[in-house]
């Protein structure tokens, strides 16, 4: 008698692993599935690790911060081998990294945490690593991390040198007093020159040279030693395990069948499987199901104690209850919440809308669950005469807008429409009735809809960044131009070293948050780097356009812009929405509009069918009748006919540079 499906799912339920041979009968092969099955099962019944071995002295809290594409995550999966916690193999690449689309952009998206146990004179340490985005779209995840950290790795690519990112991740740990620990990678590569990136650490952020290791993530090489700085000059958490429980929520995950997973770091007491704890923010109970450790997967533990980083899973259903920065306590033994983050500030605003309205509830349960799995992104609901009910989304640029579309489609298996990107403007309205509507008398503008008239305002702010850009020193003529062009104003200059200077421009948002980046790189060979932070509002010269298309406002493509650039920007728009607009039986007017002056236009011609080309000769009238019905067909099908915008136009036409 052969093994059953009945017999094989009764085992499964009994969560006891699956007999490969029947006492009734013939061995039976077991399916892959069903050895996963017994895998996963003898996995999590296997003994918890017992974490009391790890006093508070012997733990070392750690992330990895750098420019993007300096090698943090090849040099997290390096010391993941050195420290046993994977097995060492080929295929280790980017083991950190678990997003379909971190691994086809071959960038960190979201910052990732594991613990590594490793044994440095006779003394068993507990290293948590947590390894960080390096793109300035993600800098909202490093400030988080390093929260739960009391030093940082700071990684520097030993060809390019200190890039724009490298000096905005140093200042973030340097405010936040935490040992910094200089790693200069990829000493391997040909044109590797570490001496000279050396001189730039100690010139930029004063760390004697004798401090920087030089290692190759790549190869293994020097990472030891890596190690050996960890222990030695990142100090222990000041935490005691007597304290009552304070437990800080730093990153969530919503897992269907478990409910939210959150990633927390113990700043005091222990907590375990059983305990009732309470959250600072919602006041709500629960009862704890299970503690665990990341290695980089799930590790059950006994109990987590103060100054180790792990997971808790205590039956929070709904997406809302587990806020990042939120206090968890003991039930009964109230604490002082930590406090928290800083919530983050969107720079770019975008409108999203379902494909079909009758996917609405589809798309505001993923987009719940992905905004718990990133925090910084703001939601608002919003409405749209064209695309009916959707939000208004906040972004931290437009990668993270394009990566947020992105896991979208891929995590949840939804289509959305994005409009085109946005940033915050503010109006000083002076009319009366207007300030007695709003409450206020300067109001913010996340959407062009909502543009006050110029008569009923004394003045129109919009948004400024501090850019900081790196690059070499022959490309400072063109950068400046581009700079110029983008209504920049230069603040400072400084030589890095005999190579490399680092300017500092003062940029209205507007001007670089859609293809500043990509421009740049194009006019530097890829070498310039770029980051920026908030500077505030300043007064300007606003105004809004609009898209027509044959004589139709496009709501979504509304924009303003300053006043200098309107004719410039209408007709480069028309220009890209007749090249993203499909031909059709008839013909096309885009237009862009100041108010009811058309300041740009452009005709997408109709496809034409040759109607005389029956006519042999014979009288010219017949020839003119036939055209003549043509073109009254034509033009009732211009009066009913409908123009559909490909979905991903809107983003399309806005970049500046022509797609080769």
């Amino acid at each position: 008698m052969a093994l059953t499906g009945r017999t094989v799912s009764w085992w499964v339920r009994l969560r006891r692993p699956c007999p490969v041979s029947a006492p009734w009968g013939p061995p039976v092969r077991l399916p892959a599935e069903l050895e996963a099955c017994q895998r996963f099962y003898s996995s999590r019944d296997k003994e918890k690790i017992d974490m009391s071995a790890y006093p508070v002295e012997s733990i070392r809290n750690f992330s990895i911060i750098a420019h993007v594409d300096h090698g943090k995550s090849t040099l997290a999966d390096r010391l993941l081998e050195i420290t046993g916690t994977i097995a060492k193999t080929d295929r280790n690449k980017q083991v950190l990294d678990k997003l379909q689309v971190e691994r086809e952009r071959g960038i960190t998206v979201k910052a990732q945490s594991a613990s590594l146990f490793y044994n440095y004179k006779g003394v068993n340490y507990l290293l948590n690593l947590i390894d960080t985005p390096g793109h300035v779209d993600f800098n909202y995840e490093v400030s988080r991390s390093l929260s739960a950290c009391q030093g940082v790795l700071l990684v520097i690519d030993a060809n390019e040198g200190i890039q724009a990112q490298t000096v905005a991740n140093f200042y973030l740990a340097f405010e936040a007093q935490l040992a910094i620990i200089p790693v200069v990678n990829k000493i391997d590569l040909k044109n590797a020159d570490p001496e000279r990136v050396e001189k730039q650490i100690e010139k930029l952020f004063d760390i004697p040279v004798n401090e920087c290791i030089r290692i190759s993530a790549k190869q293994g090489t020097n990472i030891e030693k890596v190690l050996e700085k960890v222990i030695e000059k990142i100090p222990p958490p000041q935490f005691n395990t007597t304290d009552p429980l304070k437990a800080l929520v730093f990153d969530s995950t919503f897992d269907h069948y478990r409910g939210v997973i959150a990633n927390i770091a113990i700043f005091g007491g222990e907590i375990q499987k059983g305990h009732k704890i309470v959250s600072a923010h919602t006041n709500k109970r629960y009862e704890v199901n299970e503690v665990g450790i990341l290695t980089p997967n799930e590790q059950p533990t006994h109990k987590l104690y103060a100054g180790q980083v792990g997971y808790l899973i205590a039956g929070m259903k709904e997406v809302t209850e587990a806020q990042i920065g939120d206090t968890l306590f003991m039930y009964k033994q109230p604490v002082e919440p930590l406090p928290g983050f800083k919530s983050a500030k969107p720079m770019v605003f975008a409108g999203m809308y379902p494909v079909d309205q009758t996917e609405y509830n589809n798309l505001k349960s993923a987009l719940e669950r992905l905004t718990l799995n990133d925090s910084s992104v703001t939601v608002h609901r919003d409405s749209s005469l064209a695309l009916g009910a959707g939000w208004r989304l906040g972004f931290l640029g437009l990668l993270h807008m394009e990566v947020f579309n992105q896991r979208l489609e891929q995590e949840y298996n939804t289509s959305v429409i994005l409009t085109a990107p946005t940033v915050p403007y503010k109006a000083v309205l002076s009319s009366a009735r207007l300030i007695k509507e709003y409450g206020n008398s300067e109001i913010t503008i996340i959407n062009p809809a909502q543009f006050p008239d110029k008569h009923s305002v004394s003045e129109y702010l919009e948004p400024t960044v501090l850019g900081t850009i790196v690059t070499p020193q022959e490309y400072i003529g063109k950068i400046i131009v581009l700079c110029q062009d983008r209504r920049a104003v230069q603040k400072e200059m400084l030589y890095i070293d005999e190579h490399r200077v680092m300017l500092k421009y003062l940029f209205p948002l507007n001007e670089i948050v859609v293809d500043f980046y990509d421009a740049l790189k194009s006019l530097s060979s890829g070498y310039a780097s770029f980051d920026y932070e908030d500077a505030g509002y300043q007064a300007t010269d606003l105004i809004k356009m609009d898209i027509l298309i044959n004589g139709n406002p496009i709501e979504e493509l509304a924009t303003i812009i300053h006043n200098d650039k309107a004719y410039v920007t209408g007709k480069f728009l028309c220009e890209r929405l007749k090249d993203a607009i499909p031909r059709q039986l008839f013909e096309i007017a885009i237009q862009a509009a100041i108010g009811k002056k058309i300041i740009a236009r452009e005709t997408l011609k109709a496809y034409r069918k040759n109607v005389v080309a029956k006519c042999y000769g014979g009288d010219i009238t017949r020839r003119m009748k036939l055209l003549k019905r043509q073109a009254e067909g034509k033009r009732l099908m211009r009066k009913i006919g409908n123009v559909e915008v490909p979905r991903d136009a809107f983003i399309r036409i806005l970049k500046r540079q022509p797609e080769k």
